[in-house]
């Protein structure tokens, strides 16, 4: 069997970097069963009400949505189950005296296999107040306008 090389995107949250301001990335491992990967590998997966929290010095990833394996039988896995997240003791140790500040949690960004393993991409974040999404809006309108005009006047149009 050939060996999975590369990096290959199975589910992203894209509403995380609206609603929250991120302030630091980590890749973690994540402990699944055999179905959640069959389940993966076809390309299921949700990540959009899913947090993680430290318990007793370990990671757990809640509210992530991987659904049954089609072709599984009755040994099949919860769709919301809780999974544990495989970070370096001293990354654990980062993170926990990070979210004991106020506000600050912990959001994964992307869940995606690397080499043939599935990984995770968390962030540790702050959540955005609606006046700073508006600013962040308007800054990225703002952007794109400057970049629109840039192409114009370039092209040799001035409109």
């Amino acid at each position: 069997m050939v060996k999975e090389v590369g990096r290959k995107l199975i589910a992203q949250n894209r509403k995380a970097r609206h609603d929250y301001t991120i302030l630091d990335t980590y890749e973690a491992g994540v402990v699944l069963s055999g179905t959640e990967v069959k389940s993966l590998r076809a390309g299921h997966a949700s990540l959009v009400d899913a947090f993680a929290e430290i318990k007793n010095g370990e990671l757990w990833l809640q509210g992530v949505h991987i659904p049954e394996y089609t072709q599984g039988t009755w040994n099949n896995h919860a769709p919301r189950r809780q999974r544990k997240l495989l970070l370096h003791r001293d990354e654990i140790a980062r993170l926990v005296g990070k979210t004991r500040e106020s506000g600050l949690t912990i959001v994964p960004l992307q869940m995606y296999f690397k080499d043939g393993n599935a990984k995770i991409e968390i962030a540790l974040a702050r959540g955005k107040k609606s006046h700073d999404k508006r600013q962040a809006l308007s800054e990225r309108d703002a952007a794109r306008e400057i970049a629109r005009s840039v192409g114009r006047r370039n092209k040799g149009r001035d409109d």
